[in-house]
């Protein structure tokens, strides 16, 4: 039976998932509707605001926060739905939870955090995206576009760095699979990223393109593992990341997203994969430059091999390129996918998906034990009776560096190491002239870096002159460091090769910093492990 032209043009409209905000005016949200209704899209990407967006952070456009966005997105899910005559496919990248996207809503720790656990944690792993997959569940979220696989074996990574879980391929792997097995215990689909593998790169793709120089065969050894491992296990999607291998692309500079040799040849011909695919976001600059004519972009990626087009920015013009373009067969091959997909969830059978509630207590306490089993030394921080005797000399004080002395690391020392305390919170609020007299006539500090960034650019944000300071008293006092955030930061430190004890703790949520400061007053164990090398001057 031959398929009618509308018939076929519906199975089309659901390859195409384009960005949606959830603080966004109403005319925005009944141009969706629209689009929804008129075009019959198969899913939605929700992102927190238009300023948040994929490249647009580049732009400087202020992020308004929204105490309210969890309310909102839950409203708007049920609202879309609506519009919808086959339900939607609703997606989030949620990679360290809701969080990442949504304020107030329960964060878990960056992959690179979850990368410092002994291997035999991997249950842990597994947890973050059980618990992750719960709280996309009851908001009304079905797909979690996430975790990533790629190996951060660059340091100079610019976009990749914290998000991935280091530079070991098995455990990558390893972890990988875990979150992915927690989401689907969960009901919500996962996905891996960024094939074929964008660790070892230094361009953001956001902005420009980056390539691989590798070969297949170093590839398959290394970048290609964690995915393969992945298909093993069932993976429900693949994205497809903007990065050119010229090696597996007749020596050609294109994009992994716009490549039928990376994507038909090699993931689905070669290493035998028949799941979802889905291409890493659209209006990313590395690709949406590159064609002059709208709906251009969107077939060359559908033509390339990928099921779905996400943050598709021109869907009718998308829609009426791929149906001049496509055979029926291939149209009908990525349509399966996709209904497939849908089907896994439940929302095709029109019971109730959204369920259950926030559940920020599991957050915490599963928090505490990521952070009793992460913190490294690097260091050796036998310093617990040096601190002590410094104490008792009124030879200690502590400074605490973009984080008020309020904070749960000194109130966790306090109990049994009480001892002057300085703060720089701001180069507007604090003085460094006034700390670096503060601190003269003590020979023993306790310092709680607390990184004001997790991307690298400008030193983390870190100032000048906070990295001056470090670099003084390093070389002039006994100082016990301990580092809240992500352990790249670790080489910008001047001297840090000469601190008297040096801990990283990953993340500067409150459970970390209380596992810090116990840790430190029992002189207890670390059973993390730095999960990248780093070398610290």
């Amino acid at each position: 039976m031959k398929m009618t032209a509308e018939a076929l043009k519906q199975k089309v409209g659901q390859f195409f998932f384009p960005a949606v905000f959830i603080n966004d005016t109403e005319e925005n949200i009944q141009e969706t509707e629209r689009l929804i209704q008129e075009h019959h899209i198969g899913g939605l990407t929700f992102f927190h605001s238009r300023a948040s967006a994929a490249t647009n952070y580049e732009s400087k456009k202020k992020v308004v926060f929204n105490d309210d966005s969890y309310e909102k997105i839950k409203a708007l899910i049920i609202r879309y739905q609506k519009s919808a005559a086959t339900p939607l496919l609703i997606s989030i990248d949620a990679e360290w939870g809701l969080a990442m996207r949504i304020e107030k809503t329960p964060q878990y720790p960056y992959a690179i955090t979850l990368g410092a656990l002994p291997e035999n944690k991997s249950d842990l792993v597994y947890e973050v995206g059980k618990q992750i997959g719960s709280d996309l569940k009851a908001a009304g979220i079905h797909y979690n576009l996430s975790p990533l696989a790629d190996i951060n074996n660059n340091p100079n990574n610019p976009v990749i760095g914290y998000r991935s879980f280091g530079e070991n391929k098995e455990k990558v792997a390893d972890f990988a699979v875990a979150y992915l097995k927690g989401l689907s215990d969960s009901g919500i689909l996962g996905c891996l990223k960024h094939f074929p593998g964008h660790g070892n790169t230094n361009v953001d793709s956001h902005l420009g393109l980056p390539v691989l120089n590798e070969s297949l065969e170093e590839l398959l050894d290394n970048e290609l593992y964690p995915f393969i491992k992945g298909i093993e296990n069932k993976v429900d999607s693949i994205m497809i990341g903007h990065l050119a291998v010229p090696s597996l692309n007749n020596g050609k500079d294109t994009s992994a997203t716009l490549s039928k040799p990376i994507i038909e040849t090699l993931l689905r011909e070669q290493l035998g994969y028949d799941g979802l695919v889905i291409s890493d976001a659209l209006n990313m600059h590395s690709v949406s430059k590159l064609y002059a004519t709208n709906g251009e972009l969107e077939w060359e990626a559908f033509n390339a091999g990928n099921d779905v087009l996400c943050f598709a920015e021109n869907v009718p013009e998308g829609i009426e390129a791929i149906l001049k373009n496509a055979s029926p067969e291939r149209i009908e091959a990525s349509y399966n996918r996709i209904m497939k997909c849908k089907e896994k969830v439940g929302i095709l059978s029109g019971k109730e998906f959204t369920s259950g509630e926030l559940d920020f207590k599991k957050t915490a306490a599963l928090n505490l034990e990521i952070a009793q089993n992460t913190l490294t030394e690097i260091i050796d921080n036998s310093n617990t009776a040096v601190a002590f005797e410094a104490q008792q000399n009124k030879q200690l004080a502590k400074l605490s560096l973009y984080k008020g002395v309020a904070n749960t690391f000194f109130k966790t020392l306090n109990s049994k190491l009480n001892s002057p305390e300085i703060a720089f919170e701001n180069l507007e609020d604090s003085s460094i002239p006034d700390i670096k007299k503060a601190l003269e006539n003590f020979e023993t500090i306790i310092i709680s870096l607390f990184v004001p960034k997790a991307k690298p650019m400008n030193n983390f944000e870190i100032h000048t002159e906070v990295l001056d300071l470090l670099s003084q008293l390093l070389q002039t006092k006994k100082c016990i460091v301990y580092v809240f955030g992500n352990p790249y930061v670790l080489p910008v430190i001047p001297n840090l090769k000469k601190a008297s004890g040096l801990v990283q703790a990953y993340q500067d949520f409150e459970e970390f910093q209380k596992v810090a400061g116990i840790q430190f007053l029992k002189n207890g164990n670390y059973n993390g492990t730095l999960p990248v090398n780093i070398d610290i001057q």
